[in-house]
Order: C-alpha cells, then structure tokens, then sequence
C-alpha cells in the first residue's frame, strides 16, 4: 500500500512541475513591455519643439498616403477630373432603347468609381436612348469600381480584376440585380438628388462581360468626369482608404515617390524606404523625415490655394480616423485644433499606430509626428497615449487654436457630371 502511494507521488510530482511551469509561462506571458512613444515636433519656421527618438525608422503605416496625396497634386493638380467613356459598339435603335451589339466602358483610372457614379451613367445612357443592350458590357483595364483595400486585396491578374469590375458595373446597372447595399445607395443617392426613389435609370446587359484592353470601336454616347481629384484625396484620407494606391497607379511607380520626396525634403533616397503608396507593408521613415514631408505637404497646398483641411481629416469636424481614434482631441477645447493623417498596421512590423499632422496652439502651429512601434494587440492603449502627448504639447504650447471645420466627406458622385454626347 505505502510502495503504490509512493509510485503515485512520484507519478504527481512531474505532472504537478509541469503544471507550475506552465503556469510560470502563462505568468510571464501576460506581463507585456510598457508602450514605447517616439515623437518629433517643430514650428513652422523649423525650430525643434520636441523630440524623442526621432531619427529611429518606423514604419508610417498610411500616413504615406500625405507623401501620395503630394505627388497626386503636384503632377495633377487639385482640379484634375478622371473621364469614363461609354460606347455603342453595334446599332442604337432610339426608337426602342435597345443597343444590338456591346456596350464598351472605357476608364482612364478614375479611383473613387461606385455605384452611385453607376447610376448617373444609367441615367445618362437612358437619356441617349440606351436602355436595353444586346451584347455584352466590355470594360478596358483602366476601370475600376467599388473598394478593395488596394493591395491587399486587389486581384494581381488584371484580366480577372477586369472582369470582375465590369460585373459590379452590369449590376449596379439593373435594379433587377442589385443586393442590400445598393439598394440602400440608390435610396441614399435619390434622397441627397431629389429623385424618385421608386423609378432608378435601368440599363439591362443581355449578355455577358468582358475585358477589351483599349479598343474603343463605335460611337461614342456619354462621359463621366469624375469629381475633382481633391475632393477624392480628401475621402481617401480621411477614411484612410488603401485603393488611394489607384491614385498612385496613374502617376508611377512608387520609386518615382520616393525620389520626389528624396528631392523635396534635402534626403539621401535610402532616408526614404517605401514598398507601396498607400502604407500597407513595409516601410521606412523616421518621425524627422515624416515632419519635413508634412511641410513639403504644406508648402505644396499653400502654392495651389489648397487649404489643409480641404485634404486631410480634423479632428471632430468628421467621420474620419482622426475623430474616430483620438475622442478627447475631436471635442470640447480641442476639437478642430488637430488636422493630420493615422496610420495603424495590426501586425506588419509587430503592429504600430502613429498620428502626424498639425497642431493649432495659441503659440502658433506645430507640426508633429508620434508613434507606437509594436503596438500590436494594445492599438486603442496607444492611441490613448499618443492623444495624451498631443493634447501635453499642445497644453505646453498656451492651449489650442482651433481651424474652421470643411463641410462634409463629399459622397463619390459630388462633383462629379456626365456629358451627354450622342443626341436621342
């Protein structure tokens, strides 16, 4: 009896040595290193405001979508429109609504292209005596609609993306085939216009899609001119929306980014490590270089008549990622005294959250950027640190000077028209 109970203590003590060691692991797992800020501010003559670790390279997250939103406006400029072309390729029976042969959509890359640009191009088609087509609905690869969170999801064949885009199009094009979420567009769309919520434009494609590289046979009916491509800037960032690399995709490659602000902020390019143009993946800047590029972005909208503001979201002026993540500087005192970009990455690089931007302060304005690096898992803990930063320095600087708020987030059909070409 005493030789099985020895057995049996022997056989629990390992099992018991093993429980504590795990229990150990599961201890030392769940203290997790305290947050580490990095941060660099200066005024706007350049003098240095604040500064801690401000020449280690972090990764920006979307705040490279400023560096894009500069290279946009300097080669386009602010008014800068995309044109989406409609063409009959066969015979237009007026008389009937009915186009015996293909519908072709020519894009030049508009990048904010939804269903709501759909429905004027409907409406348009209606006008010209289209509302029936025989054929197909054939897209070039130019031409894309709806979101996809740029890289990250967009579908790397373009002969699949393509036909998938002139899919989304022939269904926003017939209420017959619309789902939920259109429906709630039209609704929202005919309420903001005026219309009929109960009699939308309707095109229906009898036959299937199609991608048709540029070939532009047969007569031109309508054009859609895109809202200017400030206004597009502007939902880009404040929503922080990744398909801003379309935008970029019109410009160049992301080395031609690089070299421009390489040139613009006084940089060695290797002070400059940028894998795509709109923050996801790996890249390089340390919060210095992100606050020169912000007052190479300043510099630029300054020369073009461009008010900050009218490109970048102010905190508690909209529904942008700065009034969503920093509460405490989007109200009260501090609303409207902040206008900068976010970046967050979840897990690239461990994670990381970072706030760049301008401050109003009763000392004049500061330009800044602070960051968490391995942020992953604690993002809302940080953003609360990096708001406590903010809203110190702006305290140390008299308190805040607030900016006038814009109007709203332009929807993607403000702005934006359609010509008329072929006469019913």
């Amino acid at each position: 009896m005493r030789r099985t109970l020895a057995c049996a203590l022997l056989l629990a003590l390992p099992v018991a040595s093993m429980a504590a060691e795990a229990a150990g692991q599961r201890g030392r797992r769940s203290v997790r290193p305290p947050l580490r800020l990095v941060w660099y501010a200066e005024d706007r003559d350049g003098g240095e405001v604040a500064s801690q670790g401000a020449d280690d390279p972090i990764n920006p997250a979307s705040v490279v979508k400023v560096a894009t939103s500069l290279w946009a406006l300097e080669r386009l400029g602010p008014e800068f429109r995309y044109e989406t072309r409609c063409f009959a390729r066969g015979s237009v029976d007026r008389s009937r609504g009915v186009l015996d042969g293909d519908l072709v959509v020519q894009g030049s890359g508009d990048p904010d292209f939804h269903a709501e640009n759909a429905f004027l191009l409907a409406a348009a088609l209606n006008q010209a005596g289209v509302r029936e087509v025989r054929g197909a609905l054939v897209v070039n690869r130019s031409f894309w609609m709806g979101w996809e969170n740029g890289s990250a999801g967009t579908e790397p064949d373009p002969f699949k993306r393509g036909m998938g885009m002139a899919a989304r199009l022939k269904q926003a094009l017939d209420p017959r085939r619309w789902n939920p979420s259109i429906r709630r567009t039209w609704h929202d769309f005919a309420a903001r216009r005026g219309l009929n919520r109960n009699a939308p434009p309707r095109v229906v494609v009898r036959g299937g899609v199609g991608v048709d590289g540029e070939s532009r046979g047969g007569e031109l009916l309508v054009v859609h001119r895109s809202k200017p491509l400030l206004a597009a800037l502007r939902r880009f960032n404040c929503f922080s929306n990744n398909d801003i690399e379309r935008v970029a995709a019109g410009l160049g490659p992301v080395a031609e980014l690089v070299g421009l602000l390489a040139v613009r902020c006084g940089l060695p390019a290797d002070a400059i490590q940028l894998e795509t143009a709109s923050g996801l993946g790996t890249n390089r800047l340390s919060p210095r270089v992100v606050v020169r590029l912000l007052h190479e972005f300043r510099h630029t909208c300054e020369r073009l008549g461009v008010p900050l503001e009218a490109v970048l979201p102010v905190g508690g002026c909209d529904g942008g990622t700065v009034t969503r993540f920093f509460p405490l500087l989007s109200t009260g005192e501090f609303a409207a005294s902040v206008v900068g970009k976010t970046g967050t990455l979840t897990s690239t690089d461990g994670g990381v959250a970072v706030l760049a931007g301008f401050a109003g302060t009763a000392k004049g304005e500061v330009a800044f950027c602070v960051a968490v690096p391995q942020a992953g898992g604690r993002l809302k803990a940080a953003r609360a640190a990096q708001e406590r930063w903010v809203m110190d320095l702006i305290a140390r600087l008299g308190g805040p000077a607030s900016r006038t708020c814009p109007g709203e987030v332009p929807a993607p059909d403000e702005g934006a028209d359609v010509i008329l070409v072929a006469a019913p």
